[in-house]
């Protein structure tokens, strides 16, 4: 594939500007068993609250980030809108199996805590359970029936990090199995802090990022930019402001506006990585090759754990840049990052990368791994093609004598 190829199809793929999930209350089961029907009589919606009610099993694995299982039992939690709960433990070999909701043991190691290392409410001040106490212990969303729709899963273990795992669409009729979860050995000085701006911002700013936030909800975008300006012109450096006035405006044709704003939230907070990547998603849709790829390597300077995607990007820059060797590294990282298979082009670019690098039957397994990952995709029948290419390669190259 072409790096203009390249660009286009991986700007389409992943370019999406994502706004902060809506928080709403919980409506009660009595009440919901109180409306109509579709069939036209009432109990109507006593059948969504028993669905809710049901219990919710997931199961999966713990493993350390160099694919070995976890020194200890590790604990998953549930977090609801910044809260936490206690679900179960691993066993041995990090696997689990739980049912979300239903732990009753008392983990004096593990009470419920209010937010997670690093994590702020969108208001700009640390999550508290007096904050959340109308939110319910589900986190269900505004617009859904999925009880866990504001809800992750997560590991816990002294050291070290863990990825997320978002529930939005996990309810009891799902398939349990959500993967693997990485843990990631914490080094001095790598921490993850909350972003220091966020929490000394105004009240006032703080009231002017919320109202923005509220009617970006309500697509009301430029009276939601408008906001924004307002809340860093009342405080300049309110990183988490900047970040989210460029969203919009990147999402509405204001690109060198949001440039600028991403920079100024990079400014305010040096050491959070959000605005770098916003920026780069920026470089990416403009085919800027060098700056991708430099602005992507300050990210993963900053966090090597928690953002596969900024592997992804880079790996995509030093590919059009034919520095394959740092493409293949970068790739690579990103593959084993991706426990979701969030991204399956990342199995695709490798392909191309190790065709470049004559490496023809290690390219078709990347190959066939995108076509298994993402079948219906656009591009499957011109990869489809790519394979058989490579397959031919592959075995000209083994009967070559050398």
């Amino acid at each position: 594939m072409s790096p203009q190829q390249w660009a286009r199809g991986i700007s389409r793929a992943i370019a999406a500007v994502l706004l902060l999930p809506a928080f709403s209350q919980i409506t009660s089961t009595n009440s919901a068993c109180t409306e109509v029907g579709s069939d036209g009589t009432s109990g109507g919606g006593c059948k969504a609250a028993q669905d809710l009610a049901r219990p919710v099993a997931v199961s999966g694995r713990v493993m350390l980030e160099e694919g070995t299982p976890p020194p200890a039992l590790v604990l998953i939690e549930r977090v609801c809108n910044g809260v936490s709960h206690s679900e179960g433990y691993t066993d041995g070999q990090g696997y689990f199996s739980i049912r979300l909701g239903q732990n009753t043991q008392a983990m004096a190691d593990a009470s419920e805590r209010t937010g997670g290392i690093g994590q702020t409410s969108p208001s700009g001040t640390a999550a508290g359970a007096a904050d959340m106490a109308s939110m319910g212990e589900t986190g269900m969303g505004l617009n859904t029936g999925t009880r866990f729709a504001n809800c992750e899963l997560r590991a816990r273990l002294g050291g070290y990090r863990s990825q997320t795992v978002s529930l939005l669409d996990h309810d009891a009729g799902a398939d349990p199995d959500v993967g693997v979860i990485l843990l990631h050995r914490l080094v001095k000085g790598e921490e993850p802090t909350v972003t220091v701006t966020t929490l000394k911002a105004s009240k006032p700013a703080r009231k002017a990022l919320q109202k923005g936030m509220e009617l970006a909800k309500k697509k009301k975008f430029d009276e939601a930019m408008d906001s924004l300006r307002e809340a860093v012109k009342l405080d300049p450096d309110f990183a988490f402001a900047w970040c989210e006035l460029g969203k919009l405006q990147a999402a509405h044709n204001h690109a060198g506006e949001g440039r600028q704003s991403f920079e100024a939230a990079a400014r305010s907070e040096p050491r959070w990585p959000e605005p770098l990547l916003e920026l780069s998603l920026l470089h990416l849709r403009a085919g800027a090759w060098k700056e991708l790829a430099d602005v992507t390597d300050q990210v993963v300077r900053l966090d090597s754990f928690g953002y596969p995607e900024a592997f992804f990007y880079n790996a995509v820059a030093n590919y059009n840049l034919r520095l394959l060797p740092a493409a293949e590294k970068s790739v690579r990282s990103a593959q084993r990052l991706d426990t979701r298979r969030r991204y399956p082009q990342i199995a695709h670019l490798l392909g191309d990368i190790l065709t470049l690098q004559r490496q023809y039957a290690e390219a078709a397994d990347a190959f066939r791994r995108y076509l298994a990952l993402a079948p219906g995709a656009a591009d499957a029948p011109a990869v489809s093609k790519e394979l058989e290419d490579v397959e031919k390669l592959a075995v000209e190259t083994a009967q070559t004598p050398r």
